[in-house]
Formats: structure tokens, sequence, C-alpha cells
């Protein structure tokens, strides 16, 4: 077993799936740096589930709409670190979660064909959910402050 340090993230390198932990569970709020990372080993989880589809017509769509939209997950929000005004953050942010959204469909669709085992895809859905609810709560906030 390999462990790497990535921010806040053990990341535990274990049959052909990388699994992320947080080093301070009760740790609520994240800088955008840790962020940046969070997305980052997201998408490389999410390339390693999409590795271990079949070599299928079906698997091989599912594996580059898995690898696309987890991809642009992690660049997508690294893009939104740079924008100039809120309404560039917004709606980068907006492609943020639909790509978080798409990732949790594309691998809920691969369990359904019992492609995918289902341990090392649920944790992946659960971080893609996870994310999706930060960056839904982060837009919500930045509407608000931007109406005041």
């Amino acid at each position: 077993m390999y462990y790497v340090l990535c921010n806040i993230y053990y990341v535990n390198i274990f049959s052909n799936l990388v699994i992320n932990y947080f080093d301070n569970p009760k740790l609520t709020i994240m800088t955008g740096k840790e962020l940046i990372a969070r997305t980052k080993v997201f998408a490389i989880n999410a390339i390693k589930l999409s590795e271990m589809l079949p070599v299928t017509f079906l698997g091989n769509h599912i594996k580059g709409q898995l690898i696309r939209c987890s991809t642009s997950v992690a660049a997508n929000y690294r893009a939104t670190r740079l924008s100039q005004s809120n309404p560039t953050f917004i709606s980068k942010l907006s492609i943020v979660i639909e790509e978080a959204d798409e990732s949790d469909f594309w691998i809920d669709f691969a369990l359904e064909f019992n492609l995918l085992e289902k341990q090392p895809a649920q944790t992946v859905m659960n971080e893609a959910k996870e994310l999706t609810a930060i960056f839904i709560a982060t837009r919500k906030t930045m509407n608000q402050k931007r109406n005041r």
C-alpha cells in the first residue's frame, strides 16, 4: 500500500483505485487551494475507476464520458480561482456543478449495467455528490452576496 499526502488528503493506492481520506474529518471550511487538490484527487479517482470498466462498446463510451466530466470538474474549478468578477466565478462554478453531477450519473449508469464493483464505484460517487453539494452551496452564497 502506498500513501501520498496531497494537501489535506491521504491518497491510498489500492486495487488500481485511488481512495482519498480526510486528514481531519471535522474540517468544515476548505480553502480554495484545498478544493483544487480535492477536485484533482476526484479526477484521479474517477480515471482509476474508469480503467476498471470492461473493454466493450458501452464500457468504452462510459469510460470516455467519465474521464471527460471528472477532469472537467478539476480544470473548471481551478479556472474559477482566476475569475475576474463574481458573475464569471458563478458561471464557471455552474459548469463545475454540472460536471460533478454528470460524473455521478455515469458511475451510477455503469453500476446499473454491473460494469463496476459497487464499493469502489460508491466511493467515487459519494465524492461526486459531496463536491456537487459543496459547489451548489458556494454558488448560492455568491448569488446572495451579489443580490445584496
